[in-house]
């Protein structure tokens, strides 16, 4: 499979909820860098991670455009999240159900045939201002 669809297919499969279907396209060693925190290392913690996002968002993502580099490693994926904040964390507005918009966006490395890193952007900021308005 080549490294664009490897990454559409990653994307389908987030916005199927298909969460086993997007760990299999990892690397057992994949880095995830999110937005605000701790580096992540191992497709454990990616689990952990999804199961989180899951219990407190529900997410979908429109408009993605997929961008990629001469040699087919390195993907770049600019995409608006449609979403339902659920569930509350330490640090972040109450959820009370709130749907917002925001645009945001990913970089991901590709390596024998797997995603090696993920990391993704978003403003923080306007997120909270978007649940808190």
């Amino acid at each position: 499979m080549q490294s664009a669809e490897l990454i559409k297919q990653y994307y389908a499969c987030f916005n199927q909820k298909d969460w086993a279907g997007m760990l299999a396209l990892l690397d057992p060693e994949i880095r995830h860098e999110v937005n605000q925190g701790e580096v992540r290392i191992g497709v454990d913690l990616y689990a952990q991670f999804l199961q989180q996002m899951d219990e407190a968002y529900e997410e979908t993502l429109h408009d993605l455009v997929y961008m990629i580099n001469e040699a087919g490693n390195r993907i770049a994926v600019e995409f608006v999240v449609h979403g339902i904040y659920k569930k509350g964390g330490e640090g972040l507005p109450p959820a009370h159900g709130q749907t917002y918009i925001l645009p945001a966006g990913a970089f991901l490395e590709v390596k024998n045939r797997k995603i090696c890193r993920v990391t993704t952007y978003y403003n923080l900021p306007l997120w909270i201002k978007l649940v808190e308005g």
